[in-house]
């Protein structure tokens, strides 16, 4: 029995890993809901905490990419584990800035991948700018100046007398 579970299983992940089409092809692609395969090169993350995957050497002239927003990544985990990975990814091919992406939304659509990939860290901050963390939020201070109290001016002791 547990022989046959086990080739039901891998005959079911080769028909999947058959149904995937390279990235070089997701162009072609476009608007259809399709299984895409390649290798994760980098990471980048952009403006606002949003995370690409790159599978070019050079991202600008590569035809297709995956995005990922940071309100999702708390659902996803850890994507930078992803990295010299081949990947399979499962989503709708949107046409964005003259390539195809796949925005990457829930676990699920990275099928066996998502397994292993661990849970985001507890201290991780999308937008981590600098040298703060989202747990602790302080205002800027404002530098305090000292000015010199106001004294009433100072008349001499003994004023000289009028002449009439």
């Amino acid at each position: 029995m547990l022989r046959v579970t086990l080739l039901l299983w891998a005959a079911y992940a080769y028909a999947c890993a058959a149904d995937c089409i390279p990235f070089t092809a997701a162009r072609e692609h476009v608007g259809e809901t399709k299984c895409v395969t390649g290798r994760v090169l980098g990471l980048k993350r952009g403006s606002r905490g949003v995370t690409f995957f790159d599978f070019c050497e050079d991202f600008r002239v590569c035809p297709f990419t995956v995005v990922v927003f940071p309100g999702h990544l708390r659902d996803i985990g850890d994507v930078r584990a992803l990295k010299d990975r081949v990947i399979e990814i499962h989503g709708e091919l949107k046409a964005y800035d003259g390539r195809a992406e796949i925005v990457l939304e829930q676990p699920r659509q990275l099928g066996q991948d998502a397994a292993r990939l661990p849970r985001l860290p507890k201290d991780f901050d999308v937008e981590k700018q600098g040298h703060f963390s989202a747990g602790s939020m302080s205002y800027p201070k404002a530098k305090r100046t000292t000015t010199p109290k106001k004294q009433p001016p100072k008349l001499p002791s003994e004023l000289p007398e009028d002449d009439p």
